[in-house]
């Protein structure tokens, strides 16, 4: 799944490397997508690696392979994201119909900030039923709906149901519920920096917010995306 941002960044450098046989600087595809900093551009590069799309090749300068691409660039349609669609009908914190024989019902507990931390989870109020295969076999998941766009970037949008695998640690670079001090819970890319743990937005319109590791605990792992219409 990409977002509009990913695939314009994608199709640019796409275009770029099958003229001149080299990838654009980074000023370039700020230019080119109107962002106003190269860290938003760091973040879609991320991003799209992170997805398999590109592959970044280490020791050379503006060293990008393009590993594949969205049907979407090759016939010229326009993007569609790969997502779970709910009934048009039904509000978007209800439970939404999956077509899967393996399909699960999940707890959704709440609201989660993809912006400010706005609250601690709460508890369950109703079910979301997801596809067996995006949960992990081991372990509890549960859902949230997501309130706020700082994660936009990362193809998450306000009023999505996000699917959490629930656990006490993470990797760098992995996007995680958060709770801080004990109070706020919010949904942000995990950054470890010794003593210091970095909530990272992904959205050039918010800033990254770093706390003492002591104020963060990670309550879980995003694992998968469902949203309504």
């Amino acid at each position: 799944m990409l977002t509009r941002k990913q695939l314009d960044l994608l199709q640019f450098i796409h275009k770029r490397m099958k003229k001149e046989g080299v990838p654009p600087s980074f000023d370039e595809m700020k230019e080119a997508l109107d962002l106003r900093s190269k860290s938003g551009i760091h973040r879609l590069i991320t991003a799209l690696e992170e997805r398999g799309f590109i592959r970044r090749l280490a020791h050379r300068a503006r060293a990008i392979e393009i590993v594949r691409l969205p049907e979407s660039i090759d016939d010229g349609t326009g993007f569609q994201p790969r997502i779970i669609q709910g009934s048009a009908t039904t509000p978007p914190a209800a439970a939404m119909a999956v077509e899967r024989s393996d399909a699960s019902p999940l707890p959704i507990m709440g609201q989660i900030a993809a912006g400010t931390p706005i609250e601690a989870i709460q508890h369950a109020t109703h079910n979301v039923t997801v596809p067996g295969d995006m949960l992990h076999n081991a372990g509890q998941h549960y859902a949230l709906e997501v309130k706020g766009d700082s994660m936009i970037e990362a193809g998450i949008n306000n009023g999505d149901i996000v699917v959490i695998h629930e656990q006490t640690d993470a990797d760098n670079g992995d996007i995680v519920v958060a709770l801080v001090d004990e109070q706020e819970a919010t949904l942000k890319r995990l950054r470890k920096r010794g003593s210091a743990v970095a909530l990272e937005a992904a959205n050039p319109a918010y800033e990254t917010r770093v706390y003492r590791d002591d104020q963060v605990k990670v309550q879980g792992k995003l694992v998968g995306l469902i949203r309504t219409y």
